[in-house]
């Protein structure tokens, strides 16, 4: 360590802010839990409590910007799944800003992770497949909503190397971590989730609101249909292991790593309802609420334990 004495603050920090810095870099796993809680809560035509959710999906989301949060792919994201929402909500061109601002950030994040990758990972190292179908899912609800067909074709692109990304992921990706994460091995299970939410909406996107954009010939539809179908299938499957092993090794103290198990739940209730209405399979719809109001339950439980600990950290920084 150097000699030189350390270069004073030019402010004091208060303890909310000494606390919010240690938070900031995991923080956009909360957004994309709330959001798309919020999504699929609008897929199950409760729009009030939907439109809850995006408020605070939305209050969060600025309040990340606004304090500068470190980029993470959580930020990229989070960042689609918030325009996801908007987009369904009719807000065409807010939707569109935060795609283009997520693929703005998607490749710059994406290089600096993917150069610290190596064997043994924990289940962040699939944020760069949930990244990258974000903006396929973001790319095709705003294709659909806007009759644009290249930026349908684009998002096919995003979904077939978001599921290249995940292969690798799987391989680097440590299994002792299914017994023994904080939590976000949840996400091996999530980007199943979010790529199945993408290839739905992949598959009504030439539905337009106008004419339709005949995006697939009937092969592809097919492959497209197959595929999506696959992923929703193994995401549940790895939701059963995740929790076989939730429940035979329980770890109940908080982590705010938590928050990375909430949005895959969330996700795969979303991605059941969303194949459901895609693949015309009704009752899946079933399963779907099922599965949204597990991910409710969950999202209240660590919303609660995490204002509890946010109390007693800033009791314990505040001055005496």
């Amino acid at each position: 360590m150097s000699g030189s004495p350390a270069r004073p603050s030019s402010a004091p920090r208060s303890p909310l802010g000494l606390w919010w810095a240690g938070r900031q870099p995991a923080a956009g796993a909360a957004v994309m839990a709330t959001g798309i809680l919020s999504v699929g809560l609008h897929l199950t035509d409760y729009e009030t409590l939907s439109r809850v959710a995006l408020a605070l999906a939305g209050a969060a989301w600025v309040a990340l910007a606004a304090a500068g949060t470190p980029g993470a792919l959580t930020a990229v994201a989070a960042t689609t799944v918030l325009g996801t929402r908007v987009c369904m909500l009719g807000r065409h061109t807010l939707a569109e800003a935060l795609l283009a601002l997520a693929a703005v950030l998607w490749p710059v994040l994406l290089a600096t992770v993917v150069r610290r990758w190596r064997r043994r990972m924990p289940g962040a190292v699939f944020l760069a497949c949930v990244a990258t179908q974000g903006l396929a899912l973001l790319g095709a609800v705003v294709a659909k909503a806007e009759e644009a067909a290249w930026l349908a074709h684009s998002a096919l692109v995003l979904f077939w190397l978001g599921l290249v990304l995940y292969c690798v992921a799987l391989v680097l990706f440590d299994p002792r971590q299914v017994a023994e994460g904080a939590g976000d091995q949840w996400v091996a299970g999530g980007a199943l989730a979010i790529s199945a939410l993408a290839g739905a909406n992949l598959l009504t996107a030439d539905a337009g609101d106008v004419g339709g954009l005949y995006l697939w010939n009937d092969d592809d539809t097919d492959v497209l249909r197959t595929v999506t179908v696959a992923l929703l299938v193994l995401d549940l499957a790895w939701y059963a292991v995740l929790l076989v092993a939730e429940v035979r090794r329980p770890r109940p103290r908080y982590d705010v790593c938590r928050w990375a198990t909430v949005f895959p739940m969330g996700m795969s209730a979303a991605a059941t309802l969303s194949v459901a209405a895609a693949v015309d399979v009704p009752w899946l719809r079933g399963p779907g609420e099922v599965l949204l109001w597990v991910a409710v339950a969950a999202w209240l439980v660590v919303a609660a334990a995490a204002v509890t600990v946010a109390r007693a950290a800033l009791r314990s920084r505040a001055p005496r």
